[in-house]
């Protein structure tokens, strides 16, 4: 295997979900399979049991049945409940308003990966893994990607789709520590409200809950963002006093939380930069790590993937990528914004919090600005 050499148009680093989905976005467009290496330092086993939880909008749900990785296992959002602990005012978005089935779904990290590298084996991409790249060579017409297993991968384009969590990367252009750390766990509930996601703002970061139905449909996949502190505290907790303070933060609106799994925590920072060369770009994570306030991330990333698909399918050359970079622009910028606004603006217990509650209650009553907000939460800036 050592000196192996792999030919390719397109080389992918990372087969995550984004960097799957474009693979198999290039296949739909044209491009022989054979001629896009997909690159990733773990199994196919060690990904698809990931038990993550991610939230998927209606216009990414689009996306992947374009590629044939859709429907997969995964739960309907009929609507988002938003609040803010403490004052008044909320705001209720409904599937009804925008006439679809639903306004996203919540799905397993390792479902969606396995449905995209299905759609991708049944194309023939070229998969190598597990190998990790160690060193890019960028030349006049093409980029040489040495593997830690000693072959080399050589392709006209090579794409990062690789990022890892904001702990774990180099700065960007870009960047924020947002001083929270994220607690993810999977919990049930005793009074569960069918199809509903809740987004409640406190003092200390924004916690979510997204309903992911187990056989009961009590189970709910918990976001809790709060202080790094308060984080080692809360994960030193026994599970009862654990969903004590869960029930403390969140309410009643759910009933009591019966059960949790296991907590998992990271740090959150926005780290962001759009970058790119002639024939190397990033994308997904590896250009944009955001909030998870809202889920947008994943979402964001398969709209990278899609755009990038459509211009490399018409020739893997530095123009391709300079127009990607163009067309992309708006839609990260704005998204980028948004949630970078929407995780610092809700925190703490300044003067404007209770003028932050009322806002809730006058998007909910300003029709237009509500579906607004929905739409560019669905399917970004189009």
């Amino acid at each position: 295997m050592a000196d192996e050499r792999i030919d390719a148009d397109i080389a992918i680093c990372g087969a995550g979900p984004v960097g799957l989905a474009l693979a198999a976005f290039l296949v739909r467009r044209g491009v022989p399979g054979e001629r896009i290496a997909l690159i990733d330092g773990k199994s196919l086993g060690q990904a698809i049991t990931d038990p993550r939880s991610i939230a998927l909008s209606w216009g990414s749900v689009q996306l992947l049945e374009e590629v044939r990785a859709w429907p997969l296992p995964a739960t309907p959002i009929h609507e988002i409940h938003v609040s803010r602990r403490g004052q008044l005012g909320r705001s209720l978005m409904d599937r009804a308003e925008h006439k679809l089935p639903a306004l996203g779904y919540v799905a397993r990290y390792g479902d969606v990966v396995d449905a995209l590298a299905r759609a991708c084996d049944a194309a023939r991409v070229q998969t190598v893994r597990p190998a990790r790249v160690e060193s890019f060579d960028e030349e006049d017409g093409s980029v040489q990607l040495r593997l830690d297993d000693g072959r080399t991968v050589v392709t006209k384009v090579a794409v990062q789709a690789e990022g890892g969590v904001f702990g774990q990367q180099e700065s960007k252009a870009r960047q924020r520590d947002y001083e929270q750390t994220a607690l993810i766990a999977r919990v049930t509930v005793s009074e569960p409200i069918a199809h509903r996601a809740f987004e409640r703002f406190t003092d200390e970061g924004p916690l979510a809950l997204l309903p992911q139905d187990g056989n009961d449909g009590h189970a709910y996949a918990l976001v809790w963002c709060m202080r790094p502190e308060r984080a080692v505290d809360i994960q030193l907790l026994d599970d009862a006093a654990f969903l004590r303070a869960l029930g403390d933060a969140f309410g009643t609106r759910l009933g009591d939380f019966t059960a949790a799994s296991p907590r998992v925590a990271f740090p959150l920072g926005l780290n962001a930069e759009a970058r790119a060369t002639s024939r190397t770009v990033a994308i997904g994570n590896a250009a944009q790590t955001l909030h998870p306030v809202a889920g947008q991330g994943l979402n964001l990333g398969l709209r990278d993937a899609a755009v990038l698909a459509r211009q490399l399918a018409r020739g893997a050359t530095p123009d391709a990528i300079a127009t990607f970079m163009q067309e992309r622009s708006q839609d990260r910028s704005l998204t980028i914004g948004l949630t970078d606004t929407m995780a610092r603006a809700f925190v703490g217990r300044g003067p404007l919090q209770p003028l932050l509650g009322l806002s809730l209650a006058a998007l909910d009553i300003v029709k237009p600005a509500r579906l607004l907000l929905a739409d560019l939460m669905m399917f970004g800036r189009r």
